[in-house]
């Protein structure tokens, strides 16, 4: 499968979510979405992140985008993360991968010499028309919200 690219059709994907939900990116045609993958629940950098896109929520909400997170984690983990760090994002559970794979952040990842797959931290940004309006790969924690909801701003306007 070749790598997704900005104009490309967002792959459409239904899932889990915290609070025993589901999310399915066809229901949601007609609103931007943001689309952040991130490789596990309460580690550091995917703690800050998800702190940093609830700080944000009403930002979002008022510029008419619906931002999910995405990990490999059980629903029942994204409900204790969510309560411990009071988190008002929607978490979906990617537990077979089938996400993740779709937008290609399913990856060889190395560590301390080690190879293993894991999730890339990534960021989608999906057009009311379903279209990938911006893609940020290998994503760096801080300050990525902010460009996320500057770039979400243009697609609004």
């Amino acid at each position: 499968m070749s790598e997704l690219k900005t104009g490309d059709l967002a792959p459409d994907f239904k899932m889990p979510t915290d609070g025993g939900g589901t999310v399915e990116l066809s229901d949601l045609k007609g609103k931007t979405v943001v689309l952040y993958f991130y490789p596990k629940d309460d580690t550091p950098g995917c703690t800050t992140e998800a702190i940093d896109f609830s700080t944000a929520k009403a930002e979002f909400d008022t510029a008419g985008a619906v931002v999910i997170g995405v990990s490999k984690d059980t629903v029942a983990k994204h409900d204790k993360f969510k309560a411990k760090h009071d988190l008002s994002v929607i978490l979906g559970s990617d537990e077979d991968s089938g996400v993740c794979e779709a937008y290609g952040v399913w990856v060889l990842k190395k560590m301390y010499g080690r190879e293993y797959m894991g999730i890339e931290r990534a960021t989608f940004l999906i057009g009311p028309d379903g279209t990938l309006r911006e893609i940020w790969r290998k994503v760096k924690v801080k300050g990525h919200v902010e460009a996320v909801l500057d770039a979400v701003k243009t697609v609004a306007a």
